[in-house]
């Protein structure tokens, strides 16, 4: 086994642990950054082409893509929890326990993604009810959920893979295949739909291809003799004592995510009440009011990863200067995105509606509130990241549990019994959840750094053992 960097990964490790930190941010983030902006423009057309067949198959991918998303929620919390360790390994330069924890993990996403598939396949339609899904959703929908789910083995490997990726550093691999991964997928969906005239089943076959190429991918270039991290069955420690430090990290983030798209199926759910186009409204209004968003939570993973191999390197006050500057970077994109997207609604409105003049009032109806918290949306990315290179998990857990039960589901509630608004309810309990979690965000961040700040710094060092 090769236990040494090779002359790529040293440099950029140097450059992360040692390099102006305005061009260490910029450096790593910017990719990711692009990626999810791309990835949100793709998702746009993929709603365009979803559009071409019907209001009703936008309606009922934007509820079961959040149904999937709790499922995936699991993957996510392994590699983001096993990444952070991987991270701080690596800034330590502890290449043995690197190699232990990249095999680890990628192994416990591949036996839990299958334990999944075989749980839920053959109770599809029993567990879309359960979460109360329109049964017309579930007529246009459910063969859709089946090859989303499906893909779900292929999405906790990549996941793992970017994770490991991501902390090396190494993000412009990771903006790379992404890219690829979208173009592939664009262009399939693209064939399925407008050459074939498929129908939803195959947009998801589509996504299912894309997501197996990467995962091809990823698995040769971690089976490669001159990969440092090559996958390797006598690295794989099923030990209590390397396990559970992973589920430190990622059960809370796993918990994080699976309630936050729980609380999305929720208010999904509640939107319904007005209507199953108002659900695709609200769909449509989150992909737009997303784009800011989605480009701040590229800096977020960017500032997790460069935080974990500091903390590794042993050095607090540089991690912290991460945190500062990625703050600053977010607030600047949630108020260009806010203001971007107030002049350009209409015309982007109009791109979705396709005509129908009642879904685009619908969609501007809870737009116009939505993008009113972008600033505390983007600024919350920053803390996130924060958050995540520190290990405080659980805190991110709270964060968002705060903003969809306690901050939208109950406003929301009130909205639909106490007031006459219709369908502008949905808007408003948007921007009161993402203003006040941001807020709430600020504060938890603040007192964290209060704490970290009295306290020594390897008490944040994953020691090598």
């Amino acid at each position: 086994m090769n236990n040494t960097l090779n002359k790529t990964d040293r440099k950029r490790r140097s450059f992360v642990l040692e390099g102006n930190m305005w061009n260490v941010v910029l450096s790593i983030s910017f990719p990711l950054a692009v990626y999810n902006g791309f990835n949100h423009l793709f998702g746009f057309l993929d709603t365009m082409m979803a559009a071409h067949i019907g209001s009703n198959v936008v309606s009922a991918i934007a509820y079961l893509v959040q149904i999937k998303t709790m499922i995936t929620a699991i993957g996510a919390g392994l590699a983001v929890g096993g990444g952070i360790i991987i991270g701080r390994y690596y800034g330590a330069d502890d290449m043995k326990n690197t190699q232990k924890y990249v095999n680890t993990v990628l192994f416990l996403a591949i036996c839990i993604s299958l334990l999944l598939l075989f749980l839920i396949i053959p109770f599809t339609k029993p567990i879309l009810r359960l979460v109360n899904t329109p049964e017309e959703l579930i007529t246009v929908g459910s063969s859709y959920f089946v090859v989303e789910i499906i893909m779900i083995i292929a999405i906790f490997i990549n996941n793992v893979y970017m994770a490991i990726e991501r902390a090396k550093g190494n993000t412009k691999l990771i903006l790379n295949l992404n890219l690829m991964v979208l173009a592939l997928k664009l262009i399939l969906t693209a064939l399925f739909v407008y050459v074939f005239n498929f129908g939803i089943m195959m947009m998801a076959v589509a996504t299912l291809i894309a997501h197996l190429t990467l995962t091809v991918v990823g698995l040769s270039n971690m089976l490669n003799s001159d990969n440092m991290f090559r996958l390797s069955f006598k690295n794989i420690d099923l030990s209590k004592k390397t396990i559970c430090p992973i589920m430190i990290f990622a059960l809370p983030i796993f918990f994080e995510k699976f309630t936050f798209s729980l609380g999305k199926v929720i208010v999904n759910s509640m939107s319904a009440l007005y209507g199953s186009m108002v659900v695709g409204a609200l769909g449509v209004s989150n992909n737009i009011a997303g784009i800011p968003t989605s480009i701040a939570n590229g800096f977020q993973d960017g500032e997790a990863a460069i935080i974990s191999q500091n903390l590794g390197n042993e050095n607090f006050e540089r991690a912290l200067d991460a945190f500062k500057k990625t703050l600053l970077v977010t607030l600047v994109i949630g108020a260009l995105g806010m203001v971007l997207i107030n002049i350009f609604m209409d015309p982007i409105i109009r791109i979705f509606a396709k005509g129908d003049l009642q879904f685009l009032e619908i969609i501007r109806s809870i737009l116009k509130y939505e993008i009113f918290a972008l600033i505390t949306l983007t600024v919350t990315s920053a803390v996130m990241g924060l958050l995540y290179g520190f290990g405080y998990t659980k805190l991110s857990l709270v964060i968002n549990f705060l903003r969809l039960f306690l901050f939208r589901i109950p406003s929301l509630y009130i909205l639909q019994n106490f007031t006459n608004l219709g369908s502008e309810s949905v808007g408003i309990a948007m921007m009161i959840s993402n203003g006040l979690v941001g807020i709430t965000a600020l504060g938890i961040c603040f007192m964290v750094i209060q704490k970290m700040k009295k306290k020594d710094d390897n008490y944040f060092i994953i020691q090598a053992n």
